[in-house]
């Protein structure tokens, strides 16, 4: 396995992990030390790679930062009483060009996939997402991604790729992989009414600031169904977080963004997860707390993963059939957890993207409104993206 373009964690944070109670974090996860080099992978569920590139940000003048502050204080907190066994591989620098820097993350989430490990990426600018995707070409044959995000991040396809611009590419450019993308904590006036226009005629899910405060599980069915989970921290509000990291008055509060990384921790299919936009200031004990904090609920939502999708034994869950209008649509509730499906039939007489019946994740709250004549929103999205 060639990791050869992973730098090791620093001798500062190291120093800083000896002085660190047994019982932390630093002190049961495996390290890449310059000592010791890359550890051994065997029974490792998650690992750490942090990427020190952000030449692509709109803002970009020269700044270079580390990643030691959030590795210090993730090190210090306490596990869980988990069975997950976490690695930090270190860093990825800057490489000749940012397309160098590209490759390598491509090449060492691909690696990592394939072995069942789950990269956890801590990052510069958010266009490092577009490396994250190309990563699952020769993986899975579509991908959904979830951007929580105050911004949809569409810009133009045609320009050179940008932090606030990438999904562009991801949408347009070949291999075509994406069936969905949605973004959480959206706020409207970041975003032109094009975008939003443009977002709903692809079908693609948007989840507003407002909607998603007023009740956090509403976005847990879109995690769920989520290979990829990328988090914009200027989508959390100015007060939660260091000077240089402010942006927005309004935003997600510490407690949602870390509600949100235990939901796609939880998730059986997310593969990757991504935390973007550190910047670094003097003053900047509160963003790494919140960024080890939110590293902290992923890998609890992780170590209990429930495998509560699999329909084939009909001890395992419940079917539920409603009519609305003339369309059939089949709901099923898993005797584990509670959580809900909605089957998206499969369309033989359009140019389908799906091969079979394929189930949605949905939530109780879908159900009951189906039961008042009421199509869902995610399932009609989801059968219009199919037909398209």
């Amino acid at each position: 396995m060639n990791f050869s373009f992973l730098s090791p964690v620093s001798d500062l944070v190291l120093a800083h992990n000896e002085l660190l109670a047994t019982q932390a974090l630093g002190r049961k996860i495996k390290i890449h030390t310059e000592q010791n080099g890359i550890p051994d992978l065997e029974g490792v569920s998650i690992a750490i790679i942090g990427v020190l590139e952000n030449r692509n940000d709109v803002n970009y003048i020269g700044t270079t930062f580390n990643l030691d502050e959030v590795r210090k204080t993730f090190y210090a907190l306490f596990p869980g009483s988990w069975n997950t066994q976490v690695a930090d591989l270190g860093d990825i620098h800057k490489g000749e060009s940012v397309e160098d820097t590209y490759f390598a993350l491509k090449t060492a989430i691909s690696i990592l996939v394939k072995k069942d490990i789950i990269p956890i990426i801590i990052g510069g600018s958010q266009d490092l997402t577009y490396a994250n995707y190309r990563a699952y070409d020769d993986l899975i044959p579509m991908v959904n991604i979830v951007n929580v995000d105050s911004k949809f991040d569409l810009g133009d396809s045609s320009k050179p790729i940008k932090n606030n611009s990438f999904i562009g590419k991801v949408v347009l450019e070949q291999p075509y992989n994406l069936f969905n993308y949605a973004t959480i904590g959206y706020q409207t006036y970041f975003n032109s009414q094009e975008e939003i226009d443009l977002m709903a005629s692809l079908y693609f899910e948007s989840y507003r600031l407002g909607e998603v405060s007023n009740n956090i599980a509403l976005v847990e069915p879109v995690l769920r169904d989520a290979n990829i989970v990328s988090v914009d921290l200027t989508s959390v509000k100015g007060s939660e977080l260091s000077s240089k990291q402010k942006f927005s008055p309004n935003g997600l509060d510490g407690k949602e963004i870390c509600a949100i990384a235990r939901y796609a921790g939880i998730s059986n299919k997310v593969s990757s997860f991504g935390i973007y936009e550190y910047k670094p200031s003097n003053d900047d004990e509160i963003t790494s707390m919140l960024i080890s904090q939110m590293l902290w609920y992923f890998i609890e939502g992780v170590n209990y993963r429930v495998k509560d999708d699999d329909f084939s034994d009909e001890r395992y869950f419940e079917k539920y059939i409603t009519l609305v209008d003339t369309e059939e649509l089949v709901f099923y509730k898993s005797n584990k957890t509670g959580r809900w499906w909605i089957e998206i039939p499969f369309l033989s007489e359009v140019n389908n993207k799906l091969k079979r019946h394929t189930l949605l994740p949905c939530t109780h709250e879908d159900y009951l409104e189906a039961c008042k004549n009421k199509v869902p929103e995610r399932w009609y999205k989801a059968i219009r993206k199919n037909s398209v």
